[in-house]
């Protein structure tokens, strides 16, 4: 009885210890992440245009006053705003003070020779007669049955071949003589100055200046006796030679895409616009138009803003 008791005690552990071993852990695989696809670069950001300077027309402006106070040519002020008619524009007009985008950009022109096709071999030329390695005749054809006619096809090939040595041979043509290639045209040369503050100026009139230089004034009064001649500051092309309010009779200059001058009050005008002119060449004639003495306003300016003509002229 004892034993059988000690048995079944024995059982009985070993059930309960297995019922209360731990089961083995479970580990959950998880897939991969997927690949994550790159963005592709940012492409740079385009710079935006830089937008045109403008001027708007206020009372008692005229054309080529606006385009004196930029230092530029009234024509070309006219022509970026589609102005037909140079004196008339509009108060509260808005005028673009530089050329439109695309206008006036030319496409250059490749110059030089033109690259000739590469040349095949020689085409022969079909002989028109008989030959060792070629024979053109007779060529076959139809005849009425005749005497005449059957005498004519059992004839030796000599009198064939005489009729043909009688034909001449043309030849193979010559070959194309060499083209010899054109240089290009070299550049023009522009005038030394043209883009840079280089200037030889001098005083147009001799005498002292009646009063100094002020922003209001924009440039000095000279005097001097009617008729007295007025000399070209600087060697230029005329961009205007006639009247305009406050100057009187006057001439502008443009001396470089910097530097312009102007010469007001004259009495006579002896330049035309568009006219290129010589440092020292008699220009006008002074006098008194639209002020109350004989006397020459003169003006320089920089990029359209007046600047002391005693400070960049040599001392009178």
């Amino acid at each position: 009885m004892t034993s059988r008791y000690l048995f079944v005690v024995l059982a009985l552990a070993l059930l309960a210890g297995c019922a209360a071993s731990r089961p083995a852990p479970v580990t959950e695989r998880t897939a991969p992440p997927a690949p994550v696809a790159e963005a592709p670069p940012a492409e740079p950001e385009k710079a935006a245009p830089k937008p045109v300077p403008t001027h708007t027309v206020k009372r008692g402006e005229t054309l080529v006053g606006i385009a004196l106070q930029y230092g530029m040519d009234y024509r070309e002020l006219a022509a970026w705003n589609g102005i037909t008619n140079v004196n008339v524009i509009s108060v509260g007009q808005v005028l673009q003070l530089a050329a439109p985008v695309g206008m006036g950009q030319a496409t250059p022109i490749a110059m030089g020779p033109t690259p000739l096709a590469t040349a095949g071999p020689p085409i022969e030329a079909r002989p028109l007669a008989n030959t060792d390695k070629v024979k053109v005749e007779p060529r076959g054809q139809r005849l009425p049955f005749s005497e005449k006619g059957l005498a004519q096809l059992s004839a030796p090939d000599a009198a064939a071949a005489a009729a043909g040595a009688a034909a001449p041979v043309p030849t193979a043509p010559a070959p194309p003589a060499p083209v010899t290639p054109v240089a290009a045209p070299e550049p023009e040369k522009t005038s030394p100055g043209t883009d840079s503050e280089d200037v030889d100026w001098m005083w147009p009139v001799k005498g002292k200046a009646l009063a100094p230089f002020t922003d209001s004034t924009k440039g000095v009064d000279l005097p001097g006796k009617k008729g007295a001649p007025v000399q070209a500051a600087a060697s230029g092309r005329v961009i205007y030679a006639g009247d305009l309010r406050g100057y009187g009779r006057l001439v502008i200059i443009k001396h470089n895409n910097t530097w312009v001058s102007a010469y007001a009050h004259n009495e006579k005008l002896l330049v035309k616009e568009q006219q290129d002119v010589k440092k020292g060449q008699k220009i006008a004639e002074m006098g008194s138009s639209d002020t109350d003495q004989v006397k020459l306003h003169f003006e320089v300016r920089r990029n359209g803003k007046p600047v002391d003509p005693a400070k960049i002229l040599p001392a009178s």
